[in-house]
């Protein structure tokens, strides 16, 4: 018997009892439905991130004060204050793998014009920090280092904070901005980024001299960090390096000798590679999870199938006997019922992928999720359809093709 003919026969038998065949394969549909959408959305919210690490700067590095201390444990107040502007200067000197650095202090509160107020965070930076973090300016102008020498009362305002203070419209440029109690004249006003894939705004801060930020809203003379971006992204490992050296310098920290332990760090330095890498870490693992979720419906579908063909089997007794008796072989009988188990859940999946791929757009249409359906996902879908009508049509099919022609004959 002939392929083409068992293809005839299996679809005969599955247009015998649609029903039956459509709830065999709504598990197959549901389950691949679920990968793709699953793995769309797991993939989506990676290149989200991987996105919003890039406009951030993918060589960016960042230190802070105080040892690095992971799972919460909670530092006294002097640790956090061991970097200095000398530490800033010292870097900025010496590190050669660095192309921008610069020092940053940061408060919190309100910012207040006439009638309008928003709570807003005021950073205390210098002129390379738009550089370090990709931000430039779309009116008026940053400030020099004049303003820095004298720490000038002038800062520049995200965009958010423009449309809080200014709901009218008017023009912010010159005008005198309230942080708390202390006086600012806005001179520039910053190109607008939006929010990143984490939810943040990215506009809502306002940048001032740092030595204005440290001296008349903070009074202290101690760094909130340090921010800077390597020459180039290979250069990155280059330049953490160096800027640990020299901060273990000119922190006097003792390094191992044969009598005595190197002293632990009282800094820590991230840079954008290594918090990239921990985020893709996180979003695969969550894709892999997903994923595993969303495949046990394939196994339930897959059993579905299984328990179909048991019972297809058994109402097809003499049917199989009858064919047996005319000169069917039994590798014939199998590839009757493989081929009605491959063609369920092939059907099941081409089902299920339209209605993944609709979903994973609907998503990102009405929750405004990310996704990114990628082609792999789509021939993995298939691949496992086939290998699903196989698996589990097998034991069943092999039932039918091992009875006796004779038995089969006098089933009732």
């Amino acid at each position: 018997m002939n392929y083409i003919n068992l293809f005839k026969i299996a679809l005969k038998a599955i247009a015998a009892n649609k029903m039956r065949s459509f709830l065999t394969a709504l598990g197959i549909i549901i389950g691949i439905a679920s990968v793709i959408t699953m793995l769309a959305v797991g993939q989506g919210t990676k290149l989200s991130i991987q996105a919003s690490i890039s406009e951030m700067g993918s060589n960016m590095i960042m230190i802070h004060p105080g040892a690095d201390r992971r799972g919460g444990v909670k530092q006294d107040a002097s640790s956090m204050e061991t970097l200095k502007l000398d530490d800033y200067q010292a870097i900025k000197d010496e590190c050669k793998y660095i192309k921008a650095i610069s020092p940053m202090v940061s408060s919190g509160g309100q910012f207040i014009y006439g009638n309008e107020n928003t709570p807003s965070s005021i950073y205390g930076v210098n002129q390379d920090y738009l550089d370090i973090r990709q931000i430039s300016i779309s009116d008026g102008e940053m400030f020099d280092d004049g303003d820095i020498k004298t720490s000038a009362k002038v800062c520049v305002l995200g965009q958010t904070v423009v449309d809080n203070l200014f709901p009218d419209g008017s023009e912010p440029i010159g005008k005198i901005v309230r942080f708390n109690s202390i006086p600012f004249r806005v001179i520039g006003i910053l190109k607008k980024k939006g929010y990143n894939s984490m939810g943040m705004d990215q506009d809502d801060l306002v940048l001032a001299p740092y030595t204005s930020v440290m001296k008349r809203i903070l009074a202290q003379t101690y760094l909130s960090g340090i921010q800077c971006s390597a020459i180039t992204e290979e250069a990155t490992e280059y330049a953490t390096s160096e800027i640990r050296e020299i901060l273990r310098r000119t922190h006097r920290l003792k390094d191992k000798s044969p009598k005595t332990d190197a002293d632990e760090d009282d800094f820590n330095i991230r840079s954008q590679e290594e918090l990239a890498s921990m985020m893709n870490n996180t979003t695969n693992m969550l894709t892999i999870l997903l994923g595993c979720v969303a495949g046990i419906s394939l196994i339930v579908g897959g059993i579905g199938i299984m328990n179909i063909m048991y019972v297809s089997v058994t109402e097809r007794t003499r049917e199989i006997g009858l064919r047996m008796s005319v000169g069917a072989r039994g590798i014939d009988i199998l590839n009757q019922f493989l081929i009605e188990a491959v063609l369920l859940s092939v059907t099941g999946g081409v089902i299920g992928v339209i209605i993944g791929v609709s979903a994973s757009y609907a998503i990102q249409t009405f929750v405004h999720w990310p996704i990114a359906i990628q082609l792999w996902t789509i021939v993995m879908s298939f691949a496992v359809c086939t290998f699903t009508g196989i698996f589990f049509g097998w034991y069943p099919a092999k039932k039918a093709a091992n009875l006796d022609p004779i038995e089969a004959l006098r089933y009732e």
